[in-house]
């Protein structure tokens, strides 16, 4: 993701939601992460990042650490849903997490069809017997109120359409704090990571 895109506001999930059918959240598939370069450890060590975090913190849990972590620099929403099928007939995952959208803002794409992509992102994830979360971005004033105020909505709305769990505020606390971004002021540095996952935590837990 390009980055001056921030986290919507905090949401405390609701442990019932997820969007599976019942019993999906008991299946032995791994937490798959398909997001953008919050989440493929851009411009930081291998292994430092968040979705590496999230292993260890699974392990502390006594919970398999098995993720697969197909997140790609760049990548935007249209990226993601071509593709999320592939992706599902592979790894048979229990969980879906979905951190798309920041790109698609940055690009200035029609949110309509962001819209329309992570809802079918969600749609597919849930036939294949997944759960899903997906977590929010925002964007700047300086895109336009209208704009951003839209965007914002996006995440909300396709929660709440599809009854998937929400992260809001993927960088509560951090977006606007320089230390712990890098020196583009756009992408979270190593001392962020932490921080990234205890923001996704509580939304996942409720969905093992």
């Amino acid at each position: 993701m390009a980055g001056s895109v921030l986290p919507l506001g905090a949401q405390t999930p609701d442990p019932t939601r997820g969007g599976a059918p019942a019993g999906a959240a008991a299946a032995s598939g791994p937490i798959l992460i398909v997001g953008d370069s919050l989440s493929a450890e851009y411009g930081i060590a291998r292994g430092t990042g968040w979705v590496e975090l999230l292993r260890g913190r699974l392990r502390d849990h006594g919970k398999p650490p098995a993720v697969i972590n197909a997140s790609v620099s760049g990548e935007t929403t249209a990226g993601g849903r071509t593709r999320i099928d592939g992706l599902l007939k592979r790894q048979r995952p229990a969980i879906v997490v979905i951190e798309l959208g920041g790109n698609d803002a940055l690009r200035g794409l029609d949110l309509n069809t962001t819209r329309s992509n992570l809802v079918e992102m969600i749609a597919r994830s849930r036939d294949a017997g997944a759960r899903v979360l997906l977590l929010g971005m925002k964007v700047p004033p300086n895109y336009g109120k209208s704009y951003a105020e839209a965007f914002e909505r996006v995440f909300e709305s396709v929660a709440r359409e599809t009854g998937s769990a929400l992260v809001p505020f993927f960088l509560e606390g951090l977006a606007d704090r320089l230390e712990y971004f890098q020196t583009d002021r756009i992408h979270p540095n190593e001392n962020a990571q932490p921080k990234m996952l205890d923001n996704v935590w509580p939304a996942l837990k409720a969905l093992l």
